[in-house]
């Protein structure tokens, strides 16, 4: 039996409990090769979701904070792909409660959220006005701050709950590979993405960048 602690997943006996995003999903499975945290899978969920925060003053991003994104982008995918890498069948679809989630309905989630935020900051980019006078690095550094805190618990809106439609949870993280690697071109691609922002209410008013963060 794998257990959690301290937010690490460690083997007991001879089957094993995954730990993995959102509601600290529980999977009951054959032993793994390696342990997985729920660290890793959390923060690639969190880096989808930093997708969905915006804003910042009209100007050209900059390659550094460009080179930043996109390396938090690769790792986090690689946690994603890392984290669910030869689960079986057992361990993707066990519930530990009704009230859970799978971690093959967190794959579904965590897919559909990355198509959703891309849209959200292309839409952004579309619509949103400058805010000039803001405090970039602190805006950035709050994001990263905040998003990543889980003792704050928040629903999931119905159009991103599980309903099996990617057909399986392979297809699912194949949907997200190909869905990551637009949002990585959206940014490699988009030199203003500093130049749109919005009100995000928990962080106040954030850009199209920070959005990508989220």
């Amino acid at each position: 039996m794998l257990t959690a602690k301290g937010g690490n997943i460690q083997h007991a006996h001879q089957e094993s409990l995954v730990i993995v995003p959102f509601e600290c999903l529980v999977v009951l499975t054959e032993p793994r090769r390696k342990d997985v945290t729920m660290k890793h899978m959390l923060t690639a969920v969190l880096a989808i979701l930093f997708l969905v925060l915006s804003g910042a003053e009209a100007q050209t991003l900059s390659q550094a904070d460009r080179d930043r994104a996109v390396q938090y982008l690769e790792t986090t995918r690689k946690n994603i792909v890392d984290a669910t890498r030869g689960l079986s069948d057992a361990q993707w679809n066990f519930k530990p409660s009704p009230f859970r989630w799978s971690v093959a309905q967190v794959m579904e989630h965590i897919a559909a959220s990355e198509d959703l935020l891309r849209q959200i900051a292309e839409d952004q980019i579309k619509k949103a006005p400058p805010a000039p006078d803001r405090d970039l690095k602190k805006t950035d550094d709050k994001v990263l701050e905040v998003i990543p805190d889980r003792s704050r618990k928040f629903q999931a809106p119905e159009m991103l709950r599980p309903r099996n439609q990617f057909g399986s949870p392979e297809a699912a993280l194949k949907h997200f590979l190909e869905s990551r690697a637009k949002t990585v071109e959206l940014l490699n691609g988009t030199p203003d993405l500093r130049a749109h922002v919005v009100e995000s209410g928990l962080l106040g008013k954030i850009d199209a960048y920070e959005r990508i963060l989220f």
